[in-house]
């Protein structure tokens, strides 16, 4: 499409021109329509003279009428043809008689019933089933389908919120919030009002509402979730104080105030999405002994890569997600006094990161870490390759450029000198040569073209500390090259006497491995109880050994755990392994059939695709 921003394929919108700087919210939540409805109002900016449009990206949203807060008069405006990935471009005629270079309008609009942003339950859908439930997801470039805005990483504003609400719901967003206040004409509904001073790209403008309640788990952080799992939740993320301290100690102070937790319903389609000041996450996290919790330290260090500094636009998606990745590992090493767990973590997501770019994207183009996306939709490229590839050459430079101590700081420089900005992979590069200017020669040994362009795996793959794996190869070879006769030598302390990663890692090391036997399986679901672990991870590696081995009995467990959440990187990996078995096909397909009204937009999307179905 010619029209779109030329430094985002992904966005009509044009903030080098006329910049949106801050944006007000006035909506009335509809759980009856499924429809949030008012006004935003876009304080803009002139960034070049002669400049009279607002560019906006808009998507599936009835315009009412747009105004000149100022002057009080109607504003002209167009609403372009409607793309079925990038929405319409929304372009708004500025007062051409007005000499100053700044100006405020206000878009009335109402979002659709459809809206892709927005995911709306019915209270049978939720745990308490009282009430329905509201939450959205803006991450790539739904943002447009909630308000009229630049929907770009490229831009950054600040906000302010005034969402009106039924009195039995609480509303929640990604900024500090106020106490609601009754409405002052209609006592059956509540007035709540935020604040986000830090500029923030649309991505991260996040909306929820429901039956909530939240307890406190450290001076600065609550978690929040349905009243039936608030004990269970409070209890799983009690740490949370504990890791942002350690993630600070690393990175600089936490600028964004408020760090609190939302335990969303299984529709969810992520582990953890990392909205300044409320961060969400998935229930499949709550195993009830803190084992899965580690995602939350990924989504902590989001508060200093990804949401301070950030991708210009989704092709540099590995700045926000390969940073984020190799900090985590740095945090939950230390917040487990484990030297080598980062090490051992990286050696195991190496592994399924070989499986993804040969098996499943068949080192294609979406296996470079900055792919070309123009065309195309920027979640139709998500996968693991920004997270281990980034994570991958990070390390590596670590290697060459003086070891962890060294790195770090350039780490925290970074984040220093890029703050509050959207940057490109070049002017990463640029600040990389500027502050190791000593090592010039070491840098250009490094083959970038690759790295950033090459597709398939990693020109280089680092040797990993992977001590802390040793008991996990020896049980898998162990389970690998005994014969059936001989299973009386494994016993259920086989797993209990191993760490929570180190279980996930002998299973996952298990997957790779030729298909075990029906009567290995049946053994392995008689000493170790897997069907009925609450561990999600050990539930999801479990069950890919059970197809990969097409023991039919466990086909209804397999279709239990994808229909009970949505979480994408589970439901997908295992539809895909039911789809490559060819008795279970077409019991695949019939259930995706059968429950793809109650997913998650973004995951129906990509289950379609997956089981072939268009």
């Amino acid at each position: 499409m010619t029209d779109m921003n030329p430094d985002d394929s992904a966005s009509f919108s044009r903030p080098d021109e006329c910049r949106v700087t801050s944006l007000h919210l006035n909506l009335d939540v509809d759980f009856v329509s499924r429809t949030l409805c008012g006004f935003v109002d876009l304080a803009v900016k002139r960034m070049k003279d002669g400049v009279h449009n607002l560019i906006l990206d808009a998507q599936m949203i009835p315009i009412k009428k747009i105004l000149d807060v100022d002057y009080g008069q109607e504003l002209k405006f167009t609403l372009g043809e409607n793309s079925a990935i990038f929405g319409s471009k929304l372009e708004v005629q500025l007062p051409v008689s007005a000499s100053k270079c700044s100006h405020k309008i206000r878009v009335h609009y109402e979002t659709s019933p459809q809206c892709p942003a927005l995911q709306w339950l019915r209270p049978e859908q939720t745990l308490g089933k009282r009430h329905p439930y509201l939450f959205s997801q803006s991450q790539a470039i739904h943002a447009r389908s909630l308000f009229p805005c630049q929907d770009t990483p490229g831009n950054k504003v600040s906000y302010t919120a005034k969402i009106t609400a039924p009195k039995d719901i609480t509303i929640l967003m990604s900024a500090i919030r106020s106490e609601p206040e009754p409405h002052p004409s209609d006592g059956g509904k509540l007035v709540y009002q935020f604040e986000q001073k830090f500029p923030v790209c649309t991505y991260l403008i996040a909306i929820v509402g429901g039956d909530l309640v939240s307890s406190i788990v450290g001076p600065r952080s609550k978690v929040w979730t349905e009243r039936e799992m608030i004990e269970e939740a409070a209890y799983e993320f009690s740490e949370t104080e504990k890791t942002l301290q350690i993630a600070e100690s690393l990175m600089g102070p936490y600028i964004w105030g408020q760090y609190d937790v939302l335990v969303l319903p299984p529709i969810f389609p992520f582990g953890g999405m990392e909205n300044p000041c409320l961060t969400y996450v998935t229930p499949t996290l709550i195993a009830g002994d803190k084992s899965l919790v580690d995602i939350l330290a990924h989504e902590i260090c989001h508060s200093w890569t990804g949401n301070l500094v950030t991708n210009k636009n989704w092709e540099h998606f590995w700045l926000n997600e390969g940073h984020t990745e190799f900090i985590e590992r740095k945090v939950t090493g230390r917040l487990h006094n484990n030297k080598t767990l980062p090490q051992f973590m990286a050696a195991g997501k190496a592994v399924e990161l070989k499986e993804i770019i040969e098996e499943v994207l068949k080192n294609g183009p979406y296996t470079r870490m900055i792919p070309d996306l123009k065309g195309v939709d920027p979640n139709d490229a998500f996968c693991i390759v920004p997270y281990e590839k980034g994570f991958t050459l990070l390390f590596y430079l670590e290697t060459l450029l003086g070891g962890r101590e060294v790195f770090e700081k350039f780490l925290r420089a970074y984040v220093e000198n890029f703050k509050q900005q959207s940057i490109d992979s070049n002017q990463w590069k640029d600040f990389l040569y500027s502050y190791f200017h000593d090592k010039t020669e070491v840098l250009d040994s490094v083959e970038w073209e690759k790295w950033f362009y090459g597709q398939g795996m990693p020109p280089v793959m680092p040797k990993y500390d992977n001590s802390f794996a040793v008991p996990c190869k020896q049980l898998c070879q162990r389970w690998s090259t005994s014969a059936d006769n001989d299973l009386d030598q494994f016993d259920s302390s086989d797993l209990t006497s191993m760490a929570p990663l180190q279980v996930v890692e002998c299973l996952g090391l298990l997957v790779e491995d030729p298909p075990l036997s029906l009567i290995k399986i049946q053994k392995m679901n008689e000493l170790y109880k897997l069907n009925v672990t609450k561990n999600s991870e050990f539930k999801f590696r479990w069950l890919r050994l059970c197809i990969k081995a097409q023991w039919k009995e466990a086909i209804p467990k397999v279709l239990e755990f994808i229909n009970e959440q949505g979480r994408m990187r589970l439901v997908r990996t295992l539809y895909r392994d039911l789809y490559g078995w060819e008795d279970a096909r077409p019991t695949a397909i019939d259930n995706f059939k059968k429950h793809r009204g109650e997913m998650h937009h973004i995951l129906e999307t990509m289950l379609s695709t997956d089981l072939k179905l268009g």
